[in-house]
């Protein structure tokens, strides 16, 4: 499956949202993930608008901050930092809004999120925390086992937003031979050939953002190999 995973901060006007949109509508994806590591702009606004678009791909919300959740869309990640120590990441930002995700009837997908390598994301820089080095596979693959035995339904292997390059294929495999649970992996994918390389190794659900945010004309693409992937 695949994912676009955009930001409410880089799309702020309506030709972007537009542009997108159509994209979305005609090739179709598995799932639009909405959110980001900092937060301006409303996720509610940008979900009402691409619904206008493409009214059947299911909203996910990809929340980095409670004030990133809303009842409009049709589930939540909520998502907790395993690979990092910020408590604010783990449990902290949840608490803050664990009431309101209830209350709201959004579906909700516990989540467990591991960040690799890329010290310098976006990700890193707001939640004070390092990645797990690349070459540590095991430790990759450890974090992965407790999350899910934690209860996580999901785990997500992230390279970093705006990574240059990809996770490698030989994290895709040992997490995905160590964990039973759906496997989501992103960062770093900027071509269809990245993404069926991700899918072989074993993820169920490949994320792209920035690639597709620049460029929503490629969506086509990585939907047409995600067929050809499925099809092998």
């Amino acid at each position: 499956m695949i994912a676009v995973l955009l930001d409410p901060e880089n799309l702020t006007t309506d030709s972007a949202i537009a542009r997108i949109g159509h994209e979305i509508a005609s090739a179709e994806p598995d799932f639009v993930f909405i959110g980001g590591s900092t937060f301006v702009g409303s996720t509610a606004d940008l979900i009402a608008r691409l619904r206008c678009y493409a009214p059947n791909v299911p909203m996910v919300l990809f929340p980095g901050h409670p004030s990133q959740f809303c009842n409009k869309a049709d589930a939540v990640l909520f998502l907790s930092l395993i690979s990092g120590d910020n408590p604010d990441a783990l449990i902290g930002w949840h608490i803050g809004c664990a009431r309101e995700v209830r209350d709201s009837g959004v579906e909700v997908l516990p989540m467990g999120y591991i960040l690799v390598g890329a010290s310098d994301s976006a990700t890193a820089r707001v939640t004070h925390t390092h990645g797990i080095a690349m070459r540590d596979i095991r430790r990759i693959a450890d974090t992965a086992i407790a999350g899910e035995l934690l209860g996580m339904r999901l785990i997500y292997l992230e390279a970093g937003s705006g990574a240059g390059l990809p996770l490698g294929e030989d994290i895709v495999k040992q997490v995905r031979g160590d964990v039973h649970c759906p496997l989501i992996v992103g960062g770093g994918i900027h071509t269809a050939e990245q993404a069926t390389a991700a899918w072989r190794a074993g993820a169920d659900i490949i994320v792209v953002g920035n690639h597709l945010e620049a460029h929503p004309e490629d969506l086509k693409q990585f939907c047409k190999a995600r067929r050809t992937a499925v099809n092998r």
